[in-house]
């Protein structure tokens, strides 16, 4: 075969699979998109036919003898590198590598939490801590001696606050009880409403509970929570400073936990919320972290997650410096 694929990278998030087939100098041989992993929802197998389907794709996209030979020989690929949304605790990354490697697609699997490939992306080596907040919030820390920090991340049972759906449920809080009276007045009472084009909480309550306004549609929220507070309500300036918080203590608790805090080390922000960059939350991220973890250097990651997953998949086939270095050059 002409084209020898090192490394699968895959990034599967809730919402879409990013795919990569790499060489053993580095290069980016194919790439593909395709639908989100949803284990949760619709079964482990069924999650892993779509990262399969992706796969294909990204084959396809090979020069025609390559592809043909790897379509019939999938298991000619080196090694799997699969950061995957839903793989929340080490049980769950065991089980479902054992799933990958029944598939035969590769010589070897390794399966991490979505975030790691966050926090990989950003570094040049696989040191630091990452810090996503998106619909949730997470937060994983490595240092190359393969040491990891990590928090279960699966919601309120797991200790967790914030994340745009937390944030979101929380200013529907505050503002239902204000317009009521059980509550501080807050200008959430009339924004949250307002950006549906209704005039009340009490139209907005209606409308979500029933399915005028899809559930799922409760993000749009959370940009018009930090709007009202940069406008300077107290109770939505609050709730932003809480999640600035939150973002500190689960970094500052990942680099002593690595025993970074005493030396300088990248505190990598991503995810929707954080990546829009907020000045109220990232400003005031900065502020508290300085204080929490003085030497650590803290920025928004632009990397695409995808990359995070081909270096990690190099950095356990042991590519050369100069390897990783034209990797990560073709996503510069």
């Amino acid at each position: 075969m002409g084209v020898n694929v090192s490394v699968v990278a895959v990034d599967a998030g809730n919402s879409k699979t990013d795919v990569a087939l790499i060489g053993d100098d580095g290069t980016v041989l194919a790439t593909a998109r395709g639908g989100g992993f949803q284990p949760p929802l619709v079964g482990v197998d069924s999650a892993i036919d779509v990262l399969g389907s992706v796969l294909d794709r990204a084959v396809a996209g090979l020069p025609d003898e390559a592809a043909a030979e790897l379509a019939s020989a999938p298991g000619s690929f080196g090694h799997i590198s699969a950061c995957l949304a839903n793989a929340d605790l080490p049980v769950e990354e065991a089980e479902l590598a054992r799933a990958l490697e029944a598939r035969g697609w590769g010589m070897s699997v390794q399966v991490r939490n979505d975030t790691f490939a966050i926090l990989r992306a950003g570094v040049d080596e696989p040191r630091g801590v990452a810090v996503v907040c998106g619909a949730g919030i997470n937060c994983v820390g490595m240092v190359p001696d393969g040491r990891t920090a990590r928090f279960p991340a699966i919601g309120r049972i797991s200790g967790d606050w914030g994340g745009g759906a937390g944030l979101a449920e929380e200013a529907l809080w505050f503002a239902a009880r204000a317009e009521d009276g059980r509550g501080e007045p807050t200008e959430l009472a009339r924004t949250l409403p307002g950006h549906f084009g209704l005039d009340s909480m009490y139209a907005l309550i209606e409308a979500l509970h029933r399915g005028a306004i899809p559930l799922t549609r409760r993000h749009e929220l959370t940009p018009v929570l930090f709007a009202t507070g940069a406008a300077g309500d107290p109770v939505a300036a609050a709730l932003v400073e809480r999640l600035a918080e939150e973002v500190v203590a689960m970094a500052s608790v990942a680099l002593s936990r690595l025993g970074l805090l005493e030396e300088e080390a990248p505190v990598l922000l991503g995810g929707s919320v954080l990546a829009a960059r907020h000045p109220q939350l990232n400003d005031r991220v900065v502020e508290l972290l300085a204080v929490r973890a003085p030497k650590a250097v803290a920025r928004v990651v632009s990397e695409p997650p995808v990359l995070g997953a081909a270096l990690l998949g190099l950095d356990v086939t042991g590519a050369a410096p100069e390897v990783h270095r034209r990797l990560r050059e073709q996503y510069a």
